[in-house]
């Protein structure tokens, strides 16, 4: 089997293209970053009948993801530097929808993307009971579920304690990503995650996303201009939209191409 590892600001899958059987089982054994590849999870790329094409998501311990910011640039880059098509707007099928893709490219290969992410939704900010005490939250759907905090020092953010009891609190039925979020100013975030089904990651797209839908919501931010989301594997550009439609700028990068024999 053929894989190919690529990672949008160090949010790293390894990319099929085709119908993968046991994608779960697969998910986590290459995965492991002992004993496998390494990677957040395996992204699975195959023909669709409502889009140009459709992508499959799944995470580190082999749960499926709806959505991947991060991911979907990667997709438009794959197919497009591999030959499966020459368009530079491209319709990607996801379980949360249709993602439209604008691709801008430098001597044939696609350097950046640009992701209309579709509307997100803005719920009452909620206080969570945790272990660690009282934690209030702001609940944003971007197709899959986020749960943003405010945070003094990104950099201090707790990820690994409150970041996986968010992750499985009960008010959150099927699980949450949550977001630290540090306000530099009112177009720059400083933003960490913790993604449900995959732990701690460089960058979660569709939490910058979140991450400013919350910020605008609570006063930080403006809609129609560009907020600078710095994530610990590089930047995104986010802007959201009057009407809640959110535009997501960001690269995406090649690893290394992978032979994986069934076992």
């Amino acid at each position: 089997m053929h894989f190919t590892k690529m990672h949008g600001l160090g949010n790293d899958y390894l990319y099929y293209y085709g119908e993968l059987e046991k994608p779960e089982y697969w998910s986590i054994k290459l995965s492991d970053r002992h004993f496998g590849i390494g990677s957040d999870g395996v992204i699975t790329i195959s023909h669709s009948d409502i889009a140009d094409f459709k992508m499959r998501i799944f995470n580190a311990d082999g749960s499926e993801a709806m959505m991947c910011g991060n991911g979907i640039r990667c997709v438009g880059k794959y197919v497009y530097d591999k030959g499966y098509t020459d368009k530079k707007e491209l319709a990607i099928e996801t379980l949360s929808g249709i993602k439209y893709l604008t691709l801008k490219t430098e001597n044939n290969k696609v350097k950046e993307v640009t992701v209309d992410m579709g509307k997100c939704i803005v719920y009452e900010p909620t206080v969570l009971h945790i272990s660690y005490g009282d934690v209030k939250v702001i609940p944003v759907n971007m197709g899959n579920p986020h749960a943003v905090t405010f945070v003094e020092k990104a950099e201090e953010a707790p990820l690994l304690t409150y970041g996986k009891e968010i992750e499985h609190n009960s008010y959150f039925k099927d699980g949450v990503n949550a977001e630290f979020v540090q306000v530099i100013d009112r177009n720059t975030l400083r933003m960490r995650v913790w993604e449900r089904g995959s732990g701690v990651t460089m960058a979660c797209g569709t939490g910058a996303c979140a991450s400013v839908a919350a910020s605008i919501e609570s006063g930080f931010c403006d809609k129609n201009s560009d907020v600078k989301v710095c994530l610990d594997g590089g930047d995104l550009t986010i802007k959201i939209l009057t009407d809640n439609t959110v535009m997501m700028t960001g690269p995406a990068e090649t690893v290394c191409e992978c032979e994986v024999e069934e076992q």
